[in-house]
Formats: structure tokens, sequence, C-alpha cells
């Protein structure tokens, strides 16, 4: 009875931690939206190139720590040693306060050296902001190890959905109060923005306390003691704990690096080429609106690469190596199933996006152009996520750190002849070239299902939405304009009716040149077979292969 108690609260916390999860994201993909309207493209700016460098030290302080500490744990657990595993959450907790309190004391003193670093002094105070969360969030990531080692989802779940709540209230709160002070202004906007990772942090830790008392009550534990026979070595209990860790903490670090990139490079070069502080810090803003758009257009990509590393370690530890190369195709082709459309959609219509977002259509070019990472950048963690369930977890993080020095490259040439535009062109071709190297390391050992006929009848299909979107989105224009004042509104509508025939001509295009099977719909999570069933309905069920 105990045992299926805790396997439905394992279920319960797996779908409690996928519903949160995607709230999470979606509050973190359009939070920029109402921020910019605030505080405007400088202020996008400020924030922009701050949080990178946070999400970089953040990762090199906690990365990889919780799914190591939950391994560990389970380890203990499975041989009923709980002062084991107790011992690891309290060496676990001084390891990662320690690393979090030194992050912490290289951000918030040297603040002023890193905002010089970055082009414009005035960065300093957003950075000290920053850099508050780090005392808080490295002993989350240790309690939050600890419970997923006991199988329990839901604190973490919790936690996370709450923590990115009051982290984007405090955004737009300070970033609303500060703007309307005239003493202030858009740079403290900026650091008010900042430090909501700080805030949300004490939320989040609440929450996690919360459930460790809760944890200690129906354990009848008041303080976490221990027997000192069990205790393991704390060097033994490190060196397994980084062993884990390494390599998520590497693989995880690459892509806040292209964002550092740009932070370090974009407002420097385009000084460089004449152009003022603040025209330069704007433009930087500007380039970065496409941030929270790509990020939740590639939502289904880390998820998708999660559920893959484990299907794929067992298909070969079974010695299933057809199952192995099945699961390699359908991903690899579902992803660009997805991203393709997806990103044409999305230059398509990246300018009347851009005015229904940001109020006018500055930068839609540069918008237009990073569109397409979303489809390699969706390519580049699928194949991650490939790479790591055949156990080469070290080769997809030297392609990404060998695609981030040709984004270093490409930026140094391309900004100072096209301006951001060029920053545009170099981070798709450097997620392309990351996304090139997985792709045929996969295929050194499994056939990776991307053949000529195959992308061709994509590309058709993509063809032909792009037609009905752009034919949709002129149309909706003119009629529109005879009725409608404002804008805004106008392009707010042509964007939503846009991609509502943009799907349904692109579902019809997949279904007549036979882009997609009729068991490959089947399988789909959850939706599959109603797919089907409707398809079915319609009298459509002989366009698909079987």
């Amino acid at each position: 009875m105990k045992e299926e108690k805790h396997k439905q609260t394992f279920v319960e916390g797996i779908a409690i931690l996928g519903i949160t999860g995607f709230l999470s994201k979606l509050l973190g993909a359009i939070y920029r939206i109402p921020f910019q309207n605030i505080a405007g493209d400088l202020g996008l700016a400020v924030y922009n190139k701050v949080y990178p460098l946070y999400s970089m030290v953040l990762i090199l302080a906690t990365a990889g720590f919780p799914v190591a500490i939950s391994k560990i744990v389970a380890e203990h657990l499975a041989q009923q040693n709980h002062s084991g595993a107790r011992q690891v959450l309290k060496v676990s907790i001084y390891l990662l306060s320690f690393s979090g309190l030194f992050v912490f004391l290289f951000l918030f003193f040297g603040s002023h050296t890193i905002a010089k670093l970055m082009g414009n002094p005035e960065l300093d105070l957003a950075i000290k902001s920053v850099s508050f969360a780090l005392l808080i969030v490295p002993i989350m990531a240790a309690i939050r190890g600890y419970f997923q080692g006991h199988q329990n989802m839901v604190p973490t779940a919790y936690s996370q959905m709450i923590e990115q709540l009051v982290r984007v209230i405090t955004i737009l709160v300070l970033a609303y109060l500060f703007m309307n002070n005239p003493q202030y202004g858009v740079y403290y906007a900026g650091a008010g923005a900042t430090f909501g990772a700080f805030t949300g942090a004490v939320a989040g830790f609440i929450v996690l306390n919360i459930y460790w008392r809760k944890m200690n009550q129906q354990n009848n534990m008041n303080q976490m003691e221990f027997n000192l026979e069990d205790w393991e070595s704390v060097w033994q209990i490190v060196r397994k704990i980084l062993y884990y860790s390494l390599p998520v903490a590497i693989g995880s670090l690459i892509y806040p690096l292209f964002g550092i990139v740009d932070s370090f490079t974009i407002s420097n070069l385009l000084q460089l080429m004449g152009l003022s502080l603040k025209k330069a810090e704007n433009l930087f803003g500007v380039y970065t609106r496409a941030q929270p758009l790509i990020q939740f257009a590639t939502f289904f990509a880390p998820s998708f690469s999660l559920a893959l590393v484990p299907a794929i370690s067992e298909s070969i530890v079974r010695n299933h190596h057809k199952n192995v190369s099945e699961y390699i195709g359908t991903a690899i082709r579902f992803t660009i199933l997805i991203g393709l459309p997806a990103s044409v959609g999305l230059a398509t219509l990246a300018q009347p996006i851009n005015i229904f977002f940001y109020k006018d259509d500055a930068g839609s070019l540069s918008l237009a152009i990073l569109a397409f990472t979303v489809m390699f950048s969706a390519l580049a963690i699928i194949s991650t996520g490939i790479l790591n369930g055949l156990g080469r977890v070290f080769l997809p993080a030297k392609y990404l750190l060998i695609a981030v020095l040709v984004k270093l490259v490409l930026n140094t040439a391309l900004i100072p002849i096209f301006g951001i535009h060029g920053a545009a062109f170099s981070t798709v071709f450097a997620y392309a070239f990351a996304a090139l190297l997985n792709l045929l390391a996969i295929r050194n050992d499994y056939d990776h299902g991307i053949y000529l006929q195959f992308l061709l009848k994509i590309i058709i299909s993509v063809f032909i939405m792009a037609i009905f979107v752009f034919f949709t989105r002129w149309s909706v224009i003119a009629l529109l304009g005879n009725y409608l004042n404002s804008l805004r509104i106008i392009m707010a509508v042509v964007t939503f009716i846009s991609i509502l025939f943009g799907i349904i001509s692109y579902f019809f295009g997949l279904l007549f040149t036979g882009a997609i099977t009729k068991s490959e719909l089947y399988y789909l999570p959850k939706y599959g077979p109603k797919i089907v069933y409707i398809i079915e309905k319609l009298h459509l069920l002989k366009f698909l292969k079987d």
C-alpha cells in the first residue's frame, strides 16, 4: 500500500512538474514584452545584457548539481541508508553555499569592471542587484536534488513556479515604479528587473522550506542528525557530485555564452562604428526583442531532449539498436517538422508581431533573420540529447563551444558591416554549425532519418504555408485598415489569423505531400489517436501512408 502511494505521488509529481514547467517557460517568455513596453528598448538592453552573465555564473555555481544529488541520494535510499542520504544533502549545501558565495563576491565587487568591459559603466547597479540571488539559489539546488532523490517532484515543481511568478512580478512592478519616478530612470528599472532573481529565489526557498519541515515532521526528524559511523568521506561525496554534474554543467553553460558574446560585443562594436552609447544600447535592446519569441517557439525541444536520453540509454543497454535508430530518426524528423515552419512563419510575420508586441517595427529584419534560430537551436538541443543518450556527453559540449567561438568571430566581422543584422546572422549560423556537427557525429553510429525526399516534402509544405500566410497577412491588413485606427490592434488580428491559416495550410501540405505517416501521427504523445480520428472523419486518411 505504501509503495503504491509512493508511485502515485511520483507520477503526480511528474505531471505537476510538466505543467508548472510549461507555465514557468510561458511566463519567462512573455514578461519581456510588457517590460519593454514599460522601460523601452534601453531598459530591455540593460536587462538582457546583464541576465546572460547571471545565467552563466549560476550554471558555474549550480548546474547539474540537482541531478547529481538526486542520483546519489536515490542510491543511498535504495540501500535504506537514510543517514547517508542526509549526509549527501549536508555536504551539498556546504559545497553549493561556498560556490554561490564565491560567484556572488565575484559579481558584486567586480561589477564595475564587468560593466566597463560590456561598454557601459552604468550597468554596474544591475550587475550588483542580480548578484544577491547567488546567495540563495545554490542552496535551493541542493534541497531540490534531495527531494528529487526521494522521487518527490512536487516541491521542485511548486518552488520553481512560485520563484518565476514572484520574479516576473518584481520585474514589472519595480520597472514601473522606477520609470515613473524622475529621480531614477531606465538604469534603475533595469537593476530592479535583475533584482527579481533574488526576490524570486527567496519565494522559492520559502516554499522548499515548507516542504522540508513537512518531511521532517513525517519522519520524526526535528533536525539533521547523523550517525558518524555511517558517514562517507566528504571528499568522496564531493568527487561523486562533481563527476555526475560536470557534463550537465558544461552542456548547460554553452547556451548562455551566446548571450554573453552579444553582451560584450554588440554595443562595443556599434560604438566603434561611431554610434553614441545610448544609440548602441537602444539597438541592442531592439536586437533582443526576438529572445522571448524564440524561447517560446522552442519550448518543446528541452522536454523532448530529456525524454530521449533514458529511452535511448535503455535501448542500448538492452541491445535494441533498431529502436535506437527509430528514436533518433523520429526525434529529428519531428524537430524539423515543427522547427522549420515555426522559423518561416515567424520570419514572414516578423513585422506584424514586432508591432503587436513592441509598438513599432524597429528591428523587424533582425527578428526575421533570428527566426531561423528556432529550427537550428531546436536541432542542436535535440541532437545533444541524442548524443547524451548514446553516452557521448562531452562531444556536444565541445561542438557547442566551437559554435560559440564561431559566433564571436562572426560578430566581430559582421557587426561593423551590417550592425545588429550581422549579429542575428552570426547567431543563426553558429546554431546551425553546432547542429550540423552533432548530426554528423550521430550519423557515424546511427541513421538519423534525414533524407532528401523527406526534406523536399517539408520544404514544399512550408512553401505552401508561407504563401497562405503572406496573402492572409496583406488581405487582413487591407480589410481592417478601413475600419480600425490602431495599428497595434490591426497587427494583433493579423498575427493570430495568419498563424491560424498557417497551421491549417501546413498541416494539409504535410498530408498531401506524404511527409508524415499515419503511425508517426498515431504515436504522438496524448493527442496522436485523436488527430488520426479527426483525419479519418474528414475522409483524408487516404493521403496518409501507413
